[in-house]
């Protein structure tokens, strides 16, 4: 962990800079991927899933009998915990569906704007190192909220060519009925054209490694929308001399171990901080099945020591975390001062592991310092929002002057006119 203690405000952007891969290189490796499943299809995928995932795949698709597997293999206690999750999460979500209000400008003038679900959505579901059968159910569930007519999910196979029960008991669980065993750029690429087997969608949701962001970010350049760039998972600690040490270390520790990629920092107005939580990440390190992976982002991590909270706070929302955890006294009162996060973890008894799995709350956020100008998924990122207006007589009577007004002072005499027509006593009903 490299410590910067007590550094000048001019020197935080650079010094808070993500690692990340030179997006040439990345463009360079992903546009083949993206031109030959253009043209080739399902021969494309199959060819870039056993070199890639090492799957020798003649169907993509997961057939009746492996969910018929998968549902019968899962673990029952585990399978408890990801409906108790998934209850959570629906409650949180759902209160996001708003009532239509048709609201009266003036007399005779009525606006609302009505949410119109997105027709076919594709999910990317990670599978690498870690399923993330988690964010099966951060996906699925506010899609299905939202009333999306088709529902689809890509994740990569195992060498076997089989994908984790856990993601395929989720996705059962939740109602979603076709499932695909491909992966990485591969899958955003055939999720952007459609091919055979796999069909275009409308919208690709999903997190995923540097490789998978990249290949998110060119299908917008084939007119594909998608929910965020979001890329290598990070968190950022708060913590003074109300925190736990050993809090602290765990936090950190389990950004750490999604891999080397991760990012984890530190913040503190307290030096004795930084020495307890060091102490803290060399004992239980020592634990964690995947410690190589964490060792590596620790190695890259970073801590700050400053001045004050005020200060510590300015830093974070300079950094813009995805997830901000405030190990700190009084908290709730700090929280009102974030302005750049995509979730904020109050207190020592919120664990940023919470809202990775059940408290109800998205996980699937913004990563890199786009938490500046993006949100996480909700049940907006699922729909449109289109408004409507309905005028009587009466009220293009009312609004009528202002329109024609404007129009021509703007040189639009045709707006002018297609208000003025409607005017003419000859015409009103």
């Amino acid at each position: 962990m490299t410590i910067y203690k007590y550094p000048d405000k001019n020197s935080w952007k650079s010094i808070l800079t993500r690692p990340v891969m030179d997006n040439a290189v990345l463009e360079e490796k992903i546009a083949p991927i993206f031109q030959q499943i253009k043209k080739d299809g399902d021969k494309a995928v199959r060819k870039f899933t056993a070199q890639f995932d090492k799957a020798d795949l003649e169907l993509f698709e997961v057939t009746g009998q492996e969910k018929y597997f998968a549902m019968n293999q899962i673990d029952p206690v585990l399978f408890d915990a990801i409906k108790l999750a998934a209850e959570n999460i629906t409650v949180f979500h759902r209160k996001q569906i708003p009532a239509v209000e048709k609201i009266k400008t003036m007399p005779g003038v009525v606006c609302w704007r009505k949410n119109v679900p997105i027709e076919k959505v594709g999910l990317y579901i990670p599978g690498g190192t870690a399923p993330l059968f988690s964010t099966v159910l951060m996906l699925t569930i506010p899609a299905v909220l939202a009333n999306c007519k088709e529902i689809i999910i890509c994740s990569p196979p195992s060498p076997e060519g089989k994908i984790h029960p856990a993601i395929i008991a989720a996705a059962g669980y939740i109602g979603i009925k076709r499932i695909f065993k491909v992966g990485g750029a591969q899958a955003i690429a055939a999720m952007t054209f459609g091919t055979a087997s796999i069909p275009k969608v409308d919208k690709i949701f999903g997190p995923g490694n540097q490789y998978v962001t990249a290949a998110k970010q060119m299908a917008e350049k084939y007119g594909m929308a998608i929910d965020m760039p979001a890329g290598p998972s990070e968190v950022a600690v708060y913590a003074d001399n109300h925190s736990v040490p050993a809090f602290v270390a765990a936090d950190l520790l389990s950004q750490a171990e999604h891999g080397a990629d991760s990012q984890v920092v530190l913040v503190t107005d307290h030096e004795d901080i930084v020495t307890a939580v060091q102490q803290e990440l060399e004992k239980q390190i020592e634990s964690l099945p995947r410690k190589e992976f964490a060792a590596l982002a620790l190695k890259n991590s970073k801590a700050f020591v400053v001045n004050n909270r005020i200060e510590a706070i300015n830093l974070l929302n300079e950094y813009a975390p995805e997830h901000l955890i405030l190990s700190c006294n009084d908290a709730p009162a700090l929280a009102e001062d974030v302005i750049n996060a995509g979730s904020v973890f109050i207190g020592n008894y919120s664990p940023e592991s919470v809202g990775d799995y059940a408290s109800g709350t998205n996980h699937t956020l913004p990563t890199n310092g786009y938490a500046r100008t993006y949100s996480g998924v909700s049940v907006d990122s699922f729909v449109k929002k289109i408004t409507f207006q309905q005028l009587t007589a009466e009220g293009l009577d009312n609004i009528g002057d202002a329109v024609e007004k404007m129009a021509e002072a703007e040189g639009l005499r045709g707006h002018a006119e297609a208000v003025r027509v409607r005017r003419s006593g000859s015409l009103k009903k």
